[in-house]
């Protein structure tokens, strides 16, 4: 019903400026088609049987000819823009946008214009905000895991509020040896106590000691 209402809302709302050379309901008969007819452009639904959107789209795009390939989506869920990007589309269309939006989406594609439609923008934006903190995190424990062994377990027992004698403690060191531990991870990060407890902090820590 998609592909049908689709080359009617295509064919019939371009007045001759927009031909649909095939339609098809499964990523991998895509692929096959678009190397066959050399279409400019495919919509491109994410969900279908066998070979989804995302990995159809890769596929054009490595084709000899490659389409620019539009994303027909709801966009959900979260992640379906990046994912979309990095394969190679250039744009987003909504099946619920106005016939003559989605033809100039098209027709602006050829000229070499990314097409991001406000659900697509939105959508982008909310799941670049969601993986900041995440990068963050992971950035923190590469700093932390770069450290020696010892030299980390002192700066994480540290950061949790614990002393040098309660960390010589725990470690079975001399405080002597906890300073010495805290100091080299110190000029190793370029950073003072203060500083890694906060890397810490970010690094969001599983309970291990």
């Amino acid at each position: 019903m998609i592909c049908q209402t689709m080359r009617l809302i295509l064919e019939d709302y371009s007045t001759g400026r927009l031909n649909v050379v095939f339609t098809c309901t499964d990523g991998g008969q895509a692929v096959d088609e678009a190397d066959r007819h050399h279409p400019d452009v495919v919509l491109m639904d994410i969900a279908m049987p066998g070979m989804d959107g995302i990995e159809a789209t890769r596929r054009l795009r490595a084709l000899p000819q490659p389409p620019h390939v539009l994303i027909l989506t709801s966009l959900s869920p979260s992640g379906t823009v990046e994912r979309a990007v990095e394969a190679g589309a250039e744009g987003f269309v909504s099946k619920t946008d106005a016939p003559e939006d989605i033809i100039r989406r098209i027709t602006d594609v050829c000229d070499g214009l990314p097409q991001f439609n406000p659900s697509s923008q939105r959508q982008l934006i909310n799941d670049l905000n969601m993986q900041q903190p995440q990068s963050r995190r992971d950035e923190a424990r590469a700093m932390l895991d770069a450290l020696p062994e010892r030299e980390r377990e002192a700066v994480v027992l540290a950061a949790d509020g614990y002393t040098n004698a309660e960390i010589a403690e725990r470690m079975f060191i001399s405080e002597r040896t906890v300073k010495a531990h805290i100091s080299s991870a110190g000029d190793r990060l370029c950073m003072g106590r203060v500083q890694m407890a906060r890397l810490v902090e970010r690094a969001d820590l599983p309970d291990q000691l």
